[in-house]
């Protein structure tokens, strides 16, 4: 069978223990990138959260290099001017004094060929923006606390803890993502980065309940060590992630080039740009940031470390998951992708084949010795 149709029928054996340290690698890196960027750049805030004054009139056919340099004669040669739709200019500049702003709403009404009437505009004040950055950081606090608890009672603290620290790598790259390429932030922005979040902990929670339905394979059988098992959970739980990924970005993938693209809607952009970024990373993070955290986390615990060991004793190779995976008989005899060539794999995936026997890959129970009647 073909890698494609392994992938529909859940039976991939991606070795995730060998590509959990590249993934983490590449986190660290990104993460950094985003950190470095974010102090030395800083982000991009737009006039809700900086406060200003915005113009919009209406003016076929005037571009925004005819804009700028109108304004240079009123000194707002530094305005942020951007055209939004086909021909309606806005331009942003900071607070200013009301004769300030009624000579730029003239020099923008001559440019458009218009009357000053017609020409909408807007002020909004730093104490208003500063309010809307405490809000949107308490309801980024109050959503951390609520998962955590949330996740604590519905599976187990440390389940909560790897897919918090997910969450955070996620917030951490968007948000570097658009100081990097020096985005503008709106309050469109900040609820995208919430929407972000239930994304990326839906997409861990998947993962975790597959992890936690066979982590009683580990407890009864002692085959597989918690890492491997958790590679196999997330091996049959892959097209999942990959379908829910994938439906989920199509609608953004659509703002951004019909209502962006085309229709030249700033603020769909701003939102959908803020999606695209978060979405990519969460799927990203509920395999090669939550898991292996998950995975660090449980071994660290008495039981599972007792079974690493005395696997480690037999000569089995526990930094390699697909040979173990074997033993479970998930893969049904299908080549394995990515499987190590040890020695030790290939005498764990000949056992596995000597000893499972039935078609469904279950572990068949010990037989009773036969006890006399007294």
């Amino acid at each position: 069978m073909s890698k494609l149709g392994r992938l529909n029928r859940g039976e991939t054996n991606i070795d995730f223990l060998k590509w959990w340290k590249i993934g983490l690698a590449v986190s660290v890196f990104f993460m950094v990138v985003s950190v470095g960027s974010l102090l030395t750049r800083g982000l991009n805030l737009g006039i809700d959260f900086k406060g200003g004054v915005s113009w919009e009139v209406s003016a076929p056919g005037v571009t925004v290099d005819q804009t700028r340099t109108a304004l240079d004669a009123v000194g707002e040669g530094s305005a942020k001017i951007q055209i939004v739709g086909t021909d309606i200019i806005r331009v942003q500049g900071p607070e200013s004094t009301p004769a300030h702003t009624i000579e730029v709403t003239k020099t923008l009404a001559e440019l458009a060929n218009t009357d000053p009437a017609n020409i909408s505009f807007s002020t909004v004040g730093a104490s208003w923006g500063g309010d809307v950055t405490r809000s949107a950081i308490r309801a980024l606090v109050f959503f951390f606390i609520a998962i955590l608890i949330y996740l604590t009672i519905r599976l187990e603290w440390r389940m909560a803890v790897a897919a918090l620290v997910a969450v955070f790598h996620d917030v951490l790259i968007s948000v570097g993502a658009y100081s990097v390429f020096q985005f503008e932030v709106t309050p469109g922005t900040v609820i995208a980065f919430l929407t972000i979040l239930g994304y990326s902990i839906y997409d861990t929670i998947v993962v975790d309940d597959k992890i936690r339905e066979n982590e009683r394979l580990v407890g009864q059988s002692g085959r597989l060590t918690y890492g491997q098992m958790t590679s196999l959970s997330m091996n049959q739980v892959l097209l999942r992630s990959i379908n829910t990924t994938v439906v989920s970005l199509l609608p953004v993938v659509a703002l951004l080039v019909v209502g962006a693209g085309i229709m030249g809607a700033v603020t769909l952009e701003e939102f959908a740009i803020a999606l695209t970024v978060g979405l990519l990373a969460g799927a990203y993070s509920s395999i090669f940031v939550a898991a292996p955290i998950l995975v660090w986390l449980k071994e660290h615990q008495s039981k599972f470390k007792v079974i690493r060991e005395r696997l480690q004793s037999q000569g089995v190779d526990v930094a390699h998951a697909s040979a173990r995976v074997d033993l479970l008989g998930v893969t049904s005899g299908a080549p394995a992708i990515d499987a190590p060539s040890t020695a030790s794999a290939t005498a764990a995936g000949a056992t596995a084949l000597s000893t499972n026997s039935t078609p469904s890959g279950i572990i068949p129970p010990r037989p009773r010795k036969n006890q006399r009647k007294r």
